[in-house]
């Protein structure tokens, strides 16, 4: 039976993104047998953990350098609504790029000229996907080799982003148009500090305004702008989109593009991920016409990447290339960062960063000073911040060189260089993924915030639907 659930839903047991999905696999009985064992293995080791783990943690962390603010830019957004979007599955390469005389993204494109956009900015998730990037968003640390935190450690203890703004007077918020139990959510939210989850029981989901995994984006927008004007403000509130999501379905009268890329997978991406942009577009009309945008900012973010190496071939003609290489295969790790702030001018940024870097980059936006000991990520605007991101498997990009499966690339030309070039680098992003694993597995951020060594009840708020 597990063997031809594997076959059905590949990686079921490590990425468990469903428990319901679970349990109509493998059946009651063994879903019970199987979450005894993980969540056996997984006390087993916060069990044996104590203060003297976090030691060396802790020291790594206090190697790097305290972050010297931007003056300009600490404290720019203090006291504004943050209105962080998730966007599926969305890559840097369809940004300013057309086909058929078309834009793909033209909202985006122009959005950007507007903001503050991250040309090197690259995703880190691993078998979490968008649970991953929002872990990574939320608590800057790195999501976990194998499985997903929101499902294996969801009781730990977090210095999370919306804890930290909840502490400030802020309220924080989550739109998802999902079934609440999908990645665990509903309890990994509480557990973070969101005041509200709004799921797919807030939402009028309908055949008609529904596609692929569920609410298309345009009418999610449309209905939580709604449900955010009634939050008490400032909020932190964080919506996930949805229609950009494989097998990146749409509607024929939803098509605002359509080309033929030489794959059918590739083909119907460009279509959503053109929708998808719409949907944005919309979301910022709603922001003006209701008043949110003046007193908010907005931070947009990919959270992972849409087309696998398994399209690679198309990829390669549609880019102009003759293959992808290992090289090329990290550039397509990059997403969008998006930083709009109305009424400042917009800036396109060079530095290189990934999404653990995103939590320290919002709050000193808001003026909230960060513990370089508890977090792995630095604020993008910082003027020492170091520009590099480290990938969950262990690649990682420098100002010089990129490294992944073994090999070293020069940065610059992308051709293979001596392996010497990589290798001070190497160390540090090994120590680095280590002791962001150790945190989480031994669920050691309940030391470094002083707690003691009880395991936290997970808050089961009234206002959860």
């Amino acid at each position: 039976n597990l063997v031809m659930a594997e076959v059905v839903r590949p990686e079921l047991l490590t990425r468990t993104f469903d428990r319901q999905i679970i349990v109509k696999s493998i059946g009651t009985y063994n879903y019970h047998v199987y979450d005894f064992v993980l969540n056996t293995r997984m006390t087993t080791k916060k069990v044996f953990a104590d203060s003297e783990d976090v030691v060396d943690a802790q020291s790594f962390l206090r190697q790097q350098p305290k972050p010297v603010v931007d003056p300009a830019m600490f404290g720019a957004a203090e006291g504004k609504n943050v209105i962080l979007v998730s966007l599926e599955s969305l890559q840097s390469f369809v940004l300013e790029r057309e086909v058929n005389g078309q834009e793909i993204t033209p909202f985006l494109n122009d959005l950007i000229e507007k903001s503050f956009y991250f040309e090197h900015f690259y995703q880190q998730t691993g078998q979490g996907k968008t649970s991953d990037a929002e872990f990574l968003v939320d608590n800057s640390l790195y999501p976990l080799p194998s499985g997903a935190v929101y499902f294996t450690h969801a009781q730990n203890t977090f210095e999370s982003l919306p804890s930290i703004l909840k502490e400030r007077g802020y309220y924080t918020a989550v739109f998802h148009a999902n079934d609440k139990t999908f990645w665990n959510r509903d309890l990994m939210y509480a557990n973070l500090g969101y005041d509200r989850f709004f799921s797919l029981t807030d939402f009028d989901v309908r055949e008609d305004n529904s596609v692929g995994w569920g609410l298309k984006d345009i009418p999610f927008f449309e209905q939580s702008i709604g449900m955010a004007l009634e939050l008490p403000q400032p909020f932190y509130g964080k919506w996930i989109t949805l229609t950009n999501h494989f097998p990146f379905e749409l509607d024929e009268a939803d098509k605002l593009i359509d080309y033929d890329a030489g794959s059918a997978n590739l083909s119907r991406y460009l279509a959503t991920v053109r929708y998808l942009d719409e949907s944005v577009k919309r979301l910022f009309e709603l922001a003006k016409e209701t008043g949110l945008y003046d007193n908010s900012i907005f931070v947009l973010y990919g959270d992972h990447y849409g087309i696998s190496s398994e399209y690679y071939r198309a990829l390669a003609r549609f880019l102009g290339r003759e293959e992808i290489t290992p090289y090329d295969h990290i550039q397509l790790q990059k997403v969008p960062l998006i930083i709009h702030i109305p009424g400042m001018e917009g800036k396109r940024i060079a530095t290189i960063g990934g999404q653990v870097d995103v939590k320290p980059t919002i709050l000193h936006l808001l003026g909230i000073e960060t513990r370089p000991d508890r977090n792995f990520g630095h604020d993008l605007f910082s003027v020492n911040h170091p520009s590099y991101a480290i990938l969950r498997d262990g690649s990682f990009i420098t100002e010089d060189v990129v490294y992944t499966e073994e090999a070293c690339f020069d940065r610059a030309t992308g051709e293979p260089t001596d392996e010497a070039k990589c290798e001070s680098f190497r160390e540090r992003a090994e120590q680095e993924l280590r002791y962001s694993d150790e945190i989480i597995y031994g669920d050691l951020m309940r030391f470094m915030l002083g707690g003691t060594d009880t395991a936290p009840q997970i808050p089961r708020l009234s206002m959860y639907k």
